[in-house]
């Protein structure tokens, strides 16, 4: 392999000749060989972001010349635009602080630049990381990553699976089914009405989501190492927020409190508390969806999902719920993000949070799978789901908990009696109350009907 000879403060190291980055990339590249979780897309193209309004930033400010601003900004622009993606190789395990991913950033554009123009425009300290340090630029692409990732893809996907069940609400506000509560049968309710509660609670988590934001709209950079500014120009923060927000027509601004900017991750981890609530609901429905579609013979049987994949290696025509044990797996996993998340944030020490790799990891993973399971699970599951009319009609008949209705006319006590005298004897809540002298057929016809027992505004 052919090599070259690049230097850092550390002295001399050789570089992979065809490769773009410089010596603190090529260190990390060796000495970090943990794992095969890689820096996500999404920070870099943040951080691509982040170097390109710096630039601008420098420029206003006449910190740097307009030749090597237009060159970092040019550079910028061709990483947002997919190039150069094998450039960026560095594992999530490396410096807390992520040091050595803003420097793998920095490296490529200079050296980019460099090539292009034959000459050495661009110094990756001195030009492409001007008034900035790892300490702050790591997370305002933290925070730039997060933004865009939810917004751009995150709550189309919920707004998508919210859309569907819509339509399949209104479509079956009058069809009645057996309630169940402890798993065990309750009163009445309607399918469009059991569905609501899952439209209303995915509404809820988009709204929650969504307000958690405001948090991440801040940004750290203009805090340089500590959080004094030290190195930048006192503007620079509010500026290059300014240009930030400009570039991704977000509302982006500069932290208050640079201290807190670097040092705390309780803005993210407060959002990825209300994506875990998502999780935790999508889970619910996705339990929902599988136990009333359970059987078919031998289960619940109410609804019915597309059958998308043989189920089985040994049993012919078996047919499983595997869109839902998808997604279920995925929000397991989003827990267990949160869980790292939580603990990682706790972990700041002094002026710095030195775990700002394995958040940013966690976070951005949380949202690209929820995203994809939820949009799997819309386009594959639930846009397909029909209810079987007749097993919903069989269940209300059979259910005991019809008896119900009877407690304003014989009282609690005595409509315990006529359900444990049918459940005891094998016989129909009605038969029961004849037999037990409470009520003839007519009577009981009149006061025990399903359809009244369902407030449907």
């Amino acid at each position: 392999m052919d090599t070259r000879t690049e230097k850092d403060c550390l002295g001399e190291i050789e570089v992979p000749s065809e490769r773009l980055w410089g010596a603190q990339t090529e260190r990390s590249f060796e000495n970090f060989k943990i794992g095969s979780e890689k820096m996500p897309r999404e920070i870099i193209r943040a951080f691509a972001l982040l170097k390109k309004a710096a630039a601008e930033a420098n420029l206003f400010l006449k910190k740097i010349s307009k030749e090597k601003a237009e060159a970092i900004k040019s550079a910028c622009d061709y990483i947002l635009n997919g190039g150069l993606n094998n450039e960026f190789p560095l594992s999530v395990w490396q410096t807390g602080s992520g040091t050595q991913t803003n420097m793998n950033v920095n490296e490529v554009i200079a050296n980019f630049t460099n090539k292009l123009t034959n000459r050495n425009l661009l110094h990756p300290n001195d030009d492409v990381n001007m008034s900035q340090s790892s300490n702050d630029t790591f997370p305002t692409a933290l925070h730039i990553a997060a933004i865009l990732s939810v917004t751009e893809k995150l709550l189309p996907a919920v707004d998508k699976l919210i859309d569907t069940l819509k339509v399949l609400r209104d479509e079956n506000m009058d069809v009645l089914k057996c309630g169940r509560t402890h798993l065990q049968d309750a009163v009445p309710l309607t399918f469009g009405q059991e569905i609501s509660g899952w439209v209303s609670a995915l509404t809820l988590d988009r709204e929650n989501i969504d307000h958690t934001l405001s948090g991440l709209y801040s940004l750290a950079v203009g805090g340089t190492a500590v959080g004094t500014g030290l190195n930048a120009p006192q503007e620079f923060g509010s500026v290059t927020s300014a240009i930030i927000s400009q570039y991704t027509d977000r509302p982006f601004r500069s932290a208050d409190n640079k201290f807190q900017a670097l040092s705390f991750r309780n803005d993210i981890t407060f959002s990825h508390g209300a994506i875990k609530t998502l999780a935790c609901d999508l889970m619910k429905i996705a339990n929902d969806v599988r136990w009333l579609a359970s059987g078919p013979r031998n289960g619940l049987g109410e609804i019915t999902i597309p059958a998308n994949e043989p189920g089985s290696s040994i049993m012919p025509g078996k047919v499983n719920p595997t869109q839902c044990e998808a997604v279920t797996m995925v929000c397991v996993q989003v827990v267990g993000n949160d869980t790292s998340i939580s603990f990682a944030d706790s972990q700041g020490n002094f002026q710095l949070n030195v775990y700002l790799p394995v958040i940013a990891y966690n976070y951005l993973q949380s949202v690209n799978l929820l995203s994809d399971a939820i949009i799997s699970f819309e386009k594959n599951c639930v846009s397909g789901i029909k209810p079987v009319k007749a097993k919903m009609t069989e269940n209300v008949e059979k259910s005991l908990m019809l008896v119900t209705a009877l407690n304003p006319y014989i009282g609690y006590e005595n409509s315990a009696k006529v359900a444990k005298y049918a459940l005891e004897n094998n016989k129909t809540l009605k038969q029961a109350c004849a037999e037990l002298g409470f009520f003839n057929s007519d009577t009981f016809d009149r006061i025990c009907r399903p359809e009244d027992m369902v407030n449907k505004k």
